[in-house]
């Protein structure tokens, strides 16, 4: 049991309860707490606040709860969640996607490349910056982007019948690049195309 006498606010790790990944690190204090076990959603302390924050009120993302754990000094929280949508507020799946050292390990899902380039994306559209592709494509709306998606499926395909293995990856790599594009357009994010089709699979 946390000791929130001892300490009043402790770290809070979020986990996807289904694929064991690590969403984002929060934190917790009694209220929070509280309010997490009565919902049955996600709530935390907000240190730059300074109060309490439902997860997903603004964003509709919000964090179905399926098991809390306290570790073994009862100062840390582990929340296994089902996520309605990305954790992070770049729009990716995970906070944790800026790689600094190693590979993802072999068993956690193969969405880190996509979350990193659309963290990109997402950048670029924030900021905007002078000769950005990325910017100039989403500036002209989603119409354009969708006829370039439709173009980069079509080189894909000529590829994939006439031309090299390396191409057509190549030729593919260019169609998912641009469907992030498309997915910023539309505001909406590569975590809900993996709902999607883990959907499908269940």
């Amino acid at each position: 049991m946390i000791d929130f006498e001892r300490t009043p606010l402790v770290p809070a790790i979020v986990q996807d309860a289904a694929t064991g990944r690590v969403l984002m690190v929060a934190y917790m204090n009694a209220d929070a707490l509280q309010k997490t076990q009565q919902t049955g959603q996600a709530w935390f302390w907000s240190r730059s606040r300074q109060e309490l924050w439902h997860k997903g009120a603004t964003s509709g993302n919000f964090m179905k709860i399926r098991a809390i754990t306290g570790d073994c000094d009862a100062d840390t929280l582990l929340l296994q969640v089902e996520p309605e949508g990305p954790a992070c507020h770049t729009g990716a799946t995970s906070c944790f996607y800026d790689a600094i050292a190693g590979d993802l390990p072999e068993d956690s899902p193969a969405t880190g490349e996509l979350d990193r380039l659309f963290g990109t994306v997402l950048e670029r559209q924030r900021t905007q910056p002078e000769g950005s592709y990325v910017a100039t494509l989403l500036h002209q709306g989603v119409n354009r982007v969708a006829k370039k998606i439709t173009e980069e499926a079509g080189e894909a395909v000529i590829a994939a019948v006439g031309e090299s293995d390396q191409r057509l990856i190549e030729e593919v790599a260019d169609l998912w690049f641009h469907s992030l594009i498309l997915l910023a357009a539309r505001g909406l994010s590569p975590a809900q195309v993996y709902a999607e089709l883990a959907a499908r699979r269940r």
